[in-house]
């Protein structure tokens, strides 16, 4: 900070924001704010800045924010100066027309020479404009560009935001910074806890903003500072009760973002509902009620659950007992739905099952279960697994569905059908599979453990996407309703992470065979999956820290095997550290240029006796040598030690386009030359397009 800088502080103020998108929000507000500082020249880029979020507020702290915007120096160049004088020396209208535009007299413009000539110039030094007068459009630029995707408005006036706004800070350094934004005037008061500091707490000086909330406030402003607490004091409560607390990224996300003054506190409930399946207890006690459900040393869950409230309550016995029965009674719904759901078999939900509509084009979820019934009984087989154990599973995979817990508790389907399976008495794999034809359900989530499970969570993922590809709803954009994208990633990350060396394509081939497609149409949705399954490819690798041009030089070969991908994409990385790489990726781009642009006959075949120049015979003889051994490196799928011994050629591969003319006058000295590039380019292509790399 210095007498040409202070900090900037900005805070709109709201009524409760949402919880889930409290953090995107502030983080976009925040980069939008920096980002219109810096293309106004107010701060360098990397300024330090401090960001805050709670459930009432959305500020950002900048350092070094320019009092005002450095002077800059104007340049207007005008005509040509023998355009601009006639051949007396006087001043002709484009001269006089140039001036006053800019204001000036003719004698006062100035000259400038350049390679193409001499030009009339106009050069003025322009004052930098006050941050005062810069911000407020910074702001309202930033505030439209939030990532907002349902704005209200309030009261009657015409603005649009997230929440009502009832205050906005605009402090830089000890100065407000005057305008309206949102129908608020700008201030230097900011909103205390709504409870424990109803009134206004007013700011002097911009970086007195955290101080000022959490000592006289009652609040933490500092999201992480505030999840920091929550942590430690939900900790602390478990740990004095010998348990330990579960503590999921989302839900601490979330409860942070509902407080402003975290205080946690401890309840318990009612032993007897411990003999619900603890899945059903942990997902009442977080999804429904932002609970962090405790457990003991061996994951089993413990009568216990810690809350974290916005209040330092004067009784917080009674804060307790209210939580306690708020829990008990959502409790004994599971308890009931657990009770009512075992006295029915799966098989016989299966029945209900035609009277829910998976899609109004695709039939019902009876009929989808049929589809993956067959599918997972193809694959089974194609893998070596049980075909009945597979086809079982998949017969009773949606039944839970249509029980009372999983209306209740949504995301505990397949959880459920688990529990149900093993009571009444299904194998452990089957029971096992039902649950987990949902994995993975998110990146970096567990895959399938089990044969069975493995299998059946291809077919149910192959399933939906062949079924919504054929009726056209393909995802675009950010629309992605059925989660395609996140099935067809599952797909690929069980074949290759569990390496399960089966053909995708063929399994699309099998999965659309089951809707009643017309030939023709039937290979074109195999190939649409087909390639937009590819495309999924991409990210996944990226995150590996592989890069799109290697990924691109696979995908360009368009391996029909996801492990097939895999082992390719290692050889080109591995390839793409050798010394030879580069010059043997520049040739591979040259060769495809060359034979793209060749007017030839179509024949591939090499004609010894035509190799005159030493460069191309010694290629040939290179080539000879190495084919047998590289081929079978490919036959066996060693494409890292195919790709290894194919460098030795880059000498000869360099020695060929320095020494030889292809494009030889002689037609069959050319067309030779052409077939030796194309046997050459095709010994690599059966790896990768190694030009991608270029």
């Amino acid at each position: 900070m210095t007498e040409n800088s202070q900090p900037l502080l900005i805070e709109i103020g709201t009524e409760e924001l949402p919880p889930k998108s409290l953090q995107r929000l502030s983080k976009a507000f925040a980069q939008h704010i920096i980002q219109g500082l810096q293309d106004a020249g107010l701060v360098t880029k990397g300024v330090a800045h401090k960001l805050f979020a709670s459930p009432r507020r959305l500020a950002v702290l900048i350092d070094d924010v320019a009092v005002r915007q450095a002077d800059s120096n104007v340049e207007r160049r005008g005509p040509a100066v023998n355009v601009a004088f006639d051949a007396e020396g006087n001043p002709t209208p484009a001269a006089s027309g140039f001036a006053r535009s800019c204001k000036v007299e003719v004698s006062e413009l100035e000259r400038l020479q350049t390679e193409k000539g001499e030009w009339l110039v106009f050069r003025s030094q322009q004052a930098g404009l006050p941050a005062s007068a810069l911000i407020p459009g910074i702001v309202d630029a930033a505030l439209h560009k939030l990532p907002i995707s349902k704005r209200m408005r309030w009261g009657d006036t015409e603005a649009e935001f997230v929440r009502p706004v009832h205050w906005l800070v605009m402090l830089h350094g000890s100065n407000v910074i005057e305008t309206t934004l949102l129908t608020v005037d700008s201030g230097r008061e900011t909103g205390g806890h709504r409870f424990h500091c109803p009134g206004m707490l007013s700011l002097y000086f911009a970086s007195d903003y955290e101080e000022t909330l959490q000592a006289s406030g009652h609040v933490m402003a500092d999201f992480k500072l505030r999840q920091q607490v929550i942590v430690e004091q939900v900790t602390r409560l478990a740990s004095e009760r010998g348990g330990q607390p579960v503590i999921g990224s989302g839900l601490l996300d979330e409860v942070t973002a509902l407080v402003e003054w975290p205080n946690a506190m401890i309840g318990s409930f009612d032993e007897a509902y411990l003999q619900v399946p603890q899945e059903a207890l942990i997902s009442a006690m977080q999804d429904h009620q932002k609970y962090f459900p405790v457990v003991d040393d061996k994951g089993r869950i413990m009568p216990l659950f810690i809350f974290v409230s916005n209040i330092e309550s004067v009784r917080p016995e009674s804060v307790v007992e209210g939580n306690e029965r708020v829990l008990n009674a959502r409790f004994s719904d599971a308890r009931f739905f657990w009770d009512t759901d075992r006295k029915q078999t799966l098989d016989s939900q299966l029945e209900r099952l035609k009277t829910v509509v998976f899609h109004n084009k695709l039939g019902s979820i009876y009929d989808r279960t049929i589809r993956i019934q067959s599918l997972a009984g193809q694959i089974a087989g194609l893998l070596g697994a049980d075909t009945e154990k597979a086809e079982r599973a998949a017969l009773l995979a949606k039944a839970d569905l249509l029980t009372g817990m999983v209306a209740e508790f949504p995301d505990l389907q397949g959880v459920m059908g688990r529990y149900y399976a093993l009571e009444r008495g299904e194998e452990n794999e089957i029971a096992d599979a039902i649950e987990q034809q949902y994995l993975p359900r998110f990146a970096g989530d567990a895959l399938p453990a089990t044969p069975t499970g493995q299998v059946l969570s291809i077919a149910d993922k192959l399933d939906t996407l062949c079924g919504i590809f054929s009726i056209g709803e393909i995802p675009t954009g950010d629309k992605d309703p059925f989660a395609l994208r996140r099935a067809a990633l599952g797909v690929l990350r069980i074949m290759i992470e569990l390496k399960l060396d089966i053909d995708l394509r063929q399994l699309l081939v099998l999965a659309v065979a089951a809707y009643d497609i017309k030939d023709e149409k039937s290979d074109e949705v195999v190939e649409l999956i087909f390639s937009f399954m590819l495309d999924r490819l991409q990210a996944y690798y990226v995150d590996k820290g592989y890069s799109k041009r290697q990924i691109s030089s696979v995908k360009h070969r368009r391996p029909t095997r996801p492990t097939d991908f895999n082992d390719r994409l290692l050889a080109v990385d591995a390839f793409a550290r050798l010394a030879a790489a580069p010059a043997l990726a520049a040739a591979n781009k040259r060769i495809q240029n060359i034979l793209r642009k060749a007017d030839r006959e179509e024949t591939t075949v090499i004609d010894p006796t035509l190799l005159k120049e030493k460069a191309e015979r010694a290629l040939y003889d290179q080539m000879i040598n190495l084919s047998p051994e590289v081929n079978v490196m490919f036959d066996k799928g060693d494409y890292t030690a195919a790709l290894s011994s194919l460098a030795s050629l880059r000498s000869a591969v360099d020695a060929f386009f320095d020494e030889v003319m292809v494009m030889d006058e002689d037609q069959a000295l050319r067309n030779n030359r052409l077939a030796l590039l194309d046997h050459l380019g095709e010994m690599f292509l059966r790896t990768a397009d190694l030009s991608q790399l270029q």
